[in-house]
């Protein structure tokens, strides 16, 4: 373990390698010429040949711009990135958090108690650690579920504080109690939070406030609301500023009803939280929801439904960490990415999970890949020359067939598509289940083969490319294999493109600057914005602009 709490090795950037000028070469002369299509009907090897297994999924990647000179010289760059020394980088524990001089260890977070000391670092410090503080909340879990009292769990975050815990309870629906009802609030918009409190009894709903450092703007605004929406409950029309001065019953019903998930247990305190549960500084938003910041998923399924989520993930961190290249799941997506990225220049992705179950997937994988990856320069600050993670947009199928399929297998722009399928059918209405995977197999090849007669405005031109990815069902070993798939695949992308896949200082950006907007609109202050911004907050004040009241009032006012 040679990484530990110390930089990464150095990587060489994908367009800096010897083999890039190959692949560009052989781009112009080949693969953008390839013919998927005529490839298929030449080889009938082609599917088993293209085929890749790993834990509780397999895909198919015989659908995909690929020859074998590509695949070859793509497998020739992630050596030349040294992706194998990047992976066990990672496992070690290494600071891959350049810019915040921190590792990005949630594989740890999913390592058994069992391993052996090669899974958990020289001393096992912080794996022991992580242990205790994983006990902690699954027994909270257990004791919330069994409380009768509770029927609604309300989890504030935003983020990874929410997408990731909001995708897994819906894909586990099927094993969720049905007296705890999950609610996920994110948006700052009243909207978000105002319309479930209004349907929510307070002496009965628990809420979690999910926020790494217990200062992210719009979950602490929601959990002040909904803070004062407990305590109006019990007579306080005026929130104190000071939660300590309240009268004792009062603090002890926010303590009964609040819990803090969070590195910053200091902060929660003073918001009145007494029920915290931490975890390490080396858990990235994106990557938490393994850790406390699971709660609501524990609550959902229970803990062994959780730690059975984390044992798929596990299965498929040590696919990651001991397939060769050549069946390396996460590898072979990740350079497909680049693939079609820097050299066919495809700007989006479109994610169709076949399973009502993963629709929230597009929404997560989107914070996943583009905020890890969407970056304009390298770890040393240098800009890029190549592109980096494409747009990842999609709809659950069959929805998606009735809305945006029409451009992928008409439009001018070529949107490679990942179909999601399960081997087996859900809990609801398994009959179904036949059609549902014949929509999506029929999808894949209609993309694949196009159409050619009748009249013109009838064709489709195929040769679209996509990828089919099987699992096995939808249960918590399943859903935790696929998550931790896509996590490995962002990173490494990012390696590949010698990037930081594990900050995101864009969104800080955008933090600040509505930081000192409220403040100007509070104080009045405008001097020293630009004119636009000026401008528009003059037309918020204006009443010249103001539109007359609609007639019609809101059914479920909440103050």
């Amino acid at each position: 373990m040679p990484y530990r709490n110390t930089p990464p090795p150095a990587h060489p950037r994908c367009d800096q390698t010897p083999v890039w000028a190959q692949l560009q070469e052989h781009f112009i002369q080949h693969g953008k010429h390839c013919n998927v299509r005529q490839a298929i009907a030449q080889d009938s090897g082609r599917f088993a040949r293209m085929a890749v297994q790993a834990p509780h999924i397999g895909v198919d990647f015989s659908r995909n711009l690929l020859d074998e000179t590509t695949e070859t010289l793509l497998l020739q760059l992630a050596q030349e990135c040294q992706i194998p020394e990047a992976i066990e980088a990672m496992f070690a524990g290494a600071q891959l958090n350049t810019t915040e001089q921190r590792a990005a260890w949630h594989v740890l977070l999913r390592t058994p108690p069992s391993a052996s000391a090669a899974d958990t670092g020289p001393d096992g410090d912080a794996w022991q650690a992580m242990h205790r503080q994983q006990q902690a909340f699954l027994d909270f879990a257990e004791q919330v579920r069994q409380d009768e009292r509770i029927t609604d769990i309300v989890n504030i975050g935003i983020g990874g504080s929410d997408l990731g815990p909001a995708v897994v309870v819906a894909a586990l629906e099927a094993f969720t109690r049905s007296d705890k009802r999950l609610h996920f609030v994110s948006n700052m918009d009243g909207a978000d939070l105002g319309s479930r409190l209004a349907r929510l009894n307070p002496d009965r709903t628990l809420f979690l406030v999910a926020s790494k450092s217990f200062g992210t703007a719009e979950t602490i605004a929601n959990a002040r609301s909904a803070r004062a929406w407990l305590l109006k409950a019990h007579g306080v029309e005026q929130e104190p500023d000071d939660i300590a001065s309240l009268p004792a019953a009062l603090q002890q019903r926010v303590q009964q009803h609040f819990v803090g998930l969070t590195c910053n247990p200091d902060a929660a305190s003073r918001f009145g939280i007494q029920t915290l549960f931490p975890f390490e500084d080396w858990v990235g938003g994106r990557f938490s929801l393994w850790s406390s910041i699971g709660l609501s998923i524990a609550i959902a399924i229970g803990a062994d439904g959780f730690r059975q989520l984390l044992a798929g993930a596990h299965a498929m961190d040590q696919h990651f960490r001991h397939a060769p290249l050549a069946q390396n799941l996460p590898v072979r997506l990740a350079l497909l990415d680049v693939w079609y990225r820097n050299f066919h220049g495809f700007a989006s992705r479109c994610i169709a999970p076949y399973s009502h179950a993963l629709r929230r997937l597009p929404a997560y994988l989107q914070q996943l890949e583009m905020e890890s990856n969407g970056k304009g320069c390298d770890l040393h600050g240098t800009p890029l020359t190549a592109a980096t993670a494409p747009i990842v947009w999609g709809e659950a199928g069959t929805n998606g067939q009735h809305a945006y399929f029409q451009l992928i297998h008409q439009g001018s722009e070529t949107v490679p598509v990942e179909f999601i399928v399960l081997r087996e059918a859900g809990h609801w209405l398994p009959h179904q289940h036949r059609a549902l995977l014949a929509n999506a197999l029929a999808q894949a090849r209609a993309l694949t083969e196009g159409k050619h007669d009748g009249p013109p405005h009838t064709h489709c031109p195929g040769n679209r490319p996509s990828t089919l990815m099987m699992l096995d069902r939808l249960d918590p070993h399943c859903v935790g294999a696929l998550i931790a798939l896509y996590e490995h695949r962002t990173y490494v992308a990012g390696v590949l493109w010698g990037i930081n896949s594990f900050d995101q200082w864009g969104v800080e950006l955008g933090k600040t600057l509505a930081k000192d907007i409220l403040h100007r609109m509070e104080s009045g202050t405008l001097h020293g914005l630009d004119a636009t911004t000026q401008g528009l907050l003059g037309w918020l004040n204006s009443a010249e602009t103001a539109h007359p009241t609609p007639t019609m009032s809101p059914t479920h006012p909440v103050a």
